[in-house]
């Protein structure tokens, strides 16, 4: 008679607490690192502007930069929160392998490394390309802030891959 499936986090009760203190860690570094200055852009030496990953998207949707929009607002935004969550799901549903939350975390596992920070990485660099010697860029602790939250997820998610796979060979 097949046992009934537990949480990851029931099976491995004490790994659980500190994923879940690090998962909660990684959300309040992520709300930070985009609500954060990322860079402050000093202009001719007059005009200054802080920017934060919020309104950076902000402002290209402002100015119709549809594609960057989408982009940037995708996977910079959208796709680490859903990261995050689905993370939560995974270690707290109840679940075995070849189900739909075991799936979702390969596709994390996968998928994952790649949603946040590369994208942010190029968005600063399409910034300080553009303005070239017309102004002067100035990093911020939000940049930080922001990849801590995405190394933490990285980290994070390839523990909780670990735990369902010793989980599923110790079933069968």
């Amino acid at each position: 008679m097949p046992s009934k499936p537990s949480s990851l986090f029931i099976t491995y009760l004490k790994q659980g607490i500190f994923i879940d203190l690090l998962l909660i860690i990684a959300l309040v570094t992520l709300v930070i690192g985009i609500t954060a200055p990322l860079m402050t852009l000093e202009k001719l030496y007059f005009f200054e502007n802080q920017i934060s990953l919020i309104t950076a998207v902000e402002q290209l949707y402002q100015k119709k930069e549809w594609i960057l929009f989408t982009v940037i607002g995708l996977f910079s935004l959208c796709l680490p929160f859903i990261k995050i969550v689905s993370l939560m799901a995974i270690l707290h549903i109840p679940h075995q392998g070849n189900g739909f939350l075991d799936r979702l975390l390969q596709w994390i596992e996968h998928w994952g490394k790649w949603s946040m920070l590369d994208v942010f990485v190029v968005a600063l660099l399409l910034v300080s390309v553009k303005l070239g010697a017309l102004a002067k860029v100035s990093v911020h602790y939000g940049v930080y802030v922001f990849a801590t939250s995405v190394i933490l997820t990285m980290i994070i998610s390839f523990w909780i891959d670990r735990l369902a796979k010793k989980r599923d060979s110790q079933q069968h």
